[in-house]
């Protein structure tokens, strides 16, 4: 089997290339669909990396991956695909130069195209996160939890700017590592500006106080993401998350999208609060470095 790779900065150009093979399973392709549509949209160029590939076998496209995170180390992100597309697209990785080392996504798909580049240049691979895609198609509803939901408006951009930038590291605290460095710093105030402005950010209130934020992200080939989630540490425990997380999963449902989210699966605190709402688990995904041998026998960083 003969692959191809064909890499692009256009991402309307992409779209009509690789829109089928997303469309196919949309929840699978959340990440790579919602930022494909945002990006169509607008045709500002970042400065960080931002490009998109599909291998494809004549002319059928058979797997995908970005590069289009605004944050160091600027990771891919990539879907499932065969072992052999995956190694095409380490291979033509290498040929062209991209300075790439560290991924997200399916994990067979991770460890192939990292496995091509750690042989190329030395050194091996290992995982810095595990991650699992969940999917709702029925909404268990918490009863009992004080308050309600509102749409979160201009005059709370303040606080969505402060708990969407302390959403990443305290997850990662949750999951009982150190966060990393520059963690969650892009999603700073013109991002929450942009996800208030376009109805995507709920808040929860009890007797006139904020104690919540759910997010989520457009629909794209039908489907929403759920996200960020976040409850300030001396708010939680009240079920806020679980409500308001419900109550946003039943709208997306009720305009006849499909919902799903990610979480870390080190983090037993999200991954039982969604499972008890319905959201079932999908697939496994992982985020991976390449490192240098002797590195391969100490603990990855957290």
């Amino acid at each position: 089997m003969t692959y191809r790779v064909e890499q692009t900065t256009d991402p309307a150009a992409f779209l009509t290339l690789a829109g089928e093979h997303l469309a196919a399973d949309p929840v699978l392709s959340t990440v790579v669909s919602t930022v494909l549509a945002r990006a169509v949209g607008d045709p500002e160029v970042p400065e960080h990396p931002r490009w998109w590939a599909a291998v494809l076998d004549g002319e059928q496209v058979v797997g995908v991956g970005m590069r289009t995170a605004p944050f160091r180390p600027y990771p891919l992100y990539l879907l499932p695909m065969s072992e052999g597309a995956a190694c095409a697209l380490g291979r033509h990785l290498l040929a062209t130069g991209e300075d790439v080392a560290h991924a997200n996504g399916a994990r067979a798909s991770v460890e192939a195209v990292l496995g091509v580049l750690a042989e190329a240049r030395g050194g091996g691979a290992r995982v810095l996160e595990h991650d699992r895609l969940w999917e709702a198609t029925r909404v268990v509803a918490p009863t009992g939890v004080r308050g309600s939901s509102r749409r979160a408006t201009e005059a709370d951009l303040d606080l969505v700017t402060a708990w969407c930038q302390a959403f990443m590291p305290e997850a990662d605290r949750q999951a009982g590592r150190p966060p990393r460095e520059g963690e969650g710093e892009h999603l700073d105030r013109e991002w929450a500006a942009d996800r208030v402005g376009r109805g995507l950010v709920w808040l929860w209130e009890v007797d006139g106080e904020v104690v919540h934020l759910t997010g989520h992200s457009a629909p794209s080939f039908g489907v929403s993401r759920i996200g960020p989630v976040y409850t300030p540490a001396e708010h939680r425990g009240h079920g806020y998350a679980a409500a308001l997380v419900a109550e946003v999963t039943d709208r997306i449902l009720g305009a006849g999208d499909r919902a799903c989210l990610f979480t870390d699966v080190d983090n037993p605190v999200s991954n039982g609060v969604y499972a008890r709402i319905g959201y079932e688990p999908q697939t496994e995904m992982v985020r991976m470095e390449l490192v240098e041998e002797a590195a391969l026998t100490t603990p990855g960083p957290a």
